[in-house]
């Protein structure tokens, strides 16, 4: 998905937007992370048969990004 596409596809209301901001800024994410939190994000809402991303499928990719940080881990 290009930066174009991201922007269209996936748009965030206020809050939702806050929420991936605070939980980025948390775990210390790049804007590389952000842009796939929610690419994540975007494919929880298509599963859920929603339009609109949601703060609860945001949040659901932060924790998949949070376990994948705690799990895979090199070292």
């Amino acid at each position: 998905m290009t930066a174009r596409q991201l922007r269209r596809f996936c748009e965030l209301d206020a809050p939702s937007r806050r929420l991936l901001d605070a939980a980025l800024s948390r775990l210390g994410l790049s804007a590389r992370a952000y842009d796939r939190v929610l690419k994540v994000a975007r494919t929880i809402a298509d599963l859920a048969g929603c339009e609109a991303i949601e703060s609860a499928h945001v949040s659901e990719a932060v924790q998949y990004r949070a376990l994948d940080r705690a799990y895979f881990r090199p070292g």
